[in-house]
């Protein structure tokens, strides 16, 4: 009864989530329902003890890392800065090029630590001129800022301050550049599979005649006035590049070379600096270039403190939402049926755990719609099981970090996933028009990325 109580908390969790009901409220109803099937744990005490006490560590963990992507995305968007980085790649590029623009615009501001929820915001007004312009069907446009947005710069790239690169960081003591040659390669094979895919869908269109179509005007049609003083471009890529040299030098140089003894003491864990150091680069570099945003363009703001409460105020439901996933993911793995989904996960592949570890990672992402929920719940659950057999078979913590990354970002997109949902909103387009797309270069390209790693991984 056990393990039909946790299938069954499962499937509600995708179904209602899918249906819009918000996982602050799902995951401890449907883990609780878990528990009332299982029968085998006090319900208050393990709301109490067990799903609070793990979103609360969660929260403490990740806070400062949603607190600051959250605030320097819309900094970067109130100054100017991300419109500005996005025209000057598109004239770059060429506006002929229009999709290669539009992915590439996405991939910097990402890359660099912009939200792709304000990403999609930002770039969408010059994406849909472009597509207009180049007569390219309106329908492949969420696909291309998803491509964009949260593939390659939110799993891959080493580097890259997104959250879905964070999370590994303390079960395997990496840091944001683990595995970096097989993290760019996945990270190339996404781009490059994505655009050909989106290019060969355009070619295909314009053979039958179909052009931009017609659509219904969208508010963020007109999002971008002409009389609006923009910096330049210098002046707006710095951020960017800060976050991106600043980690690296953090990583690599700095923080090596500091005397963290200090950290063995009780008061501070106790842990040690290899725990640390990752996460502490990413709030080092994005709090130094919000504060770089802010100086060079003090007079553009309408109101910096504006900038700053609502950047604030947009931190908060994405980690309750995925901290509530960590807690729910921390009763099921309480449960006495667990053990049997666990030894059925950890010996799926038993010569392999890189391909047990992605398995449960891209199912869990798939489950709850969410790639770092998914992945969490999957690390909170086995992340010192799958550490283990990864140094047992001498495989690089590197190399688990990257797989644990990569695999979060395949099954995450499916149709009920928030940030689908959200694009194909913005885009003012549905599900059967643009879906299609969006999965064969978010969904199935990635898991080839991922499967490709995996597989040139274990040569090495």
């Amino acid at each position: 009864m056990g393990l039909i109580g946790i299938f069954v908390s499962l499937g509600l969790l995708m179904y209602l989530a899918y249906k819009g009901i918000n996982v602050l409220i799902l995951a401890p109803i449907l883990a609780l329902l878990a528990v009332l099937m299982s029968g085998d744990l006090p319900v208050l005490a393990t709301y109490t003890q067990v799903f609070m006490k793990a979103l609360g560590g969660y929260v403490i963990l990740y806070f400062p890392l949603f607190l600051l992507g959250a605030i320097f995305g819309k900094v970067m968007a109130d100054s100017g800065s991300a419109r500005v980085i996005a025209e000057r790649i598109v004239e770059g590029v060429g506006a002929h090029r229009a999709i290669t623009a539009v992915v590439l615009a996405c991939g910097v501001l990402t890359f660099g630590g912009v939200s792709l929820f304000v990403v999609a915001f930002a770039i969408y007004p010059i994406a849909n001129s472009l597509f207009r312009q180049a007569d390219i069907p309106k329908r492949l446009l969420p696909a291309a800022i998803a491509l964009g947005s949260f593939t390659f710069t939110m799993t891959a790239l080493p580097g890259t301050p997104a959250i879905q690169n964070a999370i590994p960081m303390p079960y395997f003591g990496t840091n944001a550049f683990a595995a970096p040659l097989l993290g760019t390669l996945a990270g190339l094979i996404m781009l490059i599979g994505g655009i050909l895919w989106l290019n060969s869908r355009s070619t295909a269109a314009q053979a039958r005649s179909e052009g931009y179509g017609t659509h219904k005007a969208m508010a963020a049609d007109d999002a971008l006035p002409d009389d609006v003083q923009l910096p330049a471009f210098a002046l707006a890529i710095a951020p960017v590049v800060l976050v991106i040299a600043l980690n690296a030098a953090l990583t690599y140089l700095i923080f090596p070379n500091m005397d963290a003894s200090y950290l063995a003491e009780d008061k501070y864990g106790p842990t040690s600096l290899k725990s640390v150091a990752g996460i502490w680069a990413i709030i080092v570099a994005l709090l130094s270039s919000i504060l770089l945003v802010i100086a060079t363009n003090w007079k553009r703001f309408e109101n910096v403190k504006d900038s700053i409460n609502q950047g604030t105020m947009g931190a908060l439901l994405p980690i309750f939402n995925t901290a509530s996933e960590v807690g729910y993911g921390a009763v099921i793995a309480a449960l006495p049926a667990f053990l049997i989904v666990r030894d059925f996960v950890l010996e799926l592949f038993p010569d392999n755990p890189l391909a047990s570890l992605a398995v449960a990672v891209n199912v869990l992402a798939g489950i709850t719609g969410s790639a770092s929920g998914g992945m969490s719940i999957a690390l909170s659950a086995l992340g010192e099981q799958f550490a283990d057999l990864g140094n047992a078979q001498g495989i690089s913590m590197g190399l688990m970090h990257r797989v644990t990354a990569l695999s979060s970002g395949g099954f995450d997109a499916l149709p009920h996933n928030g940030a689908v949902i959200t694009l194909l909103g913005i885009c003012g387009l549905t599900h059967k028009q643009s879906y299609v797309d969006i999965f064969i270069c978010a969904v199935a390209i990635p898991v080839v990325a991922t499967i490709t790693v995996i597989v040139l991984g274990s040569m090495l």
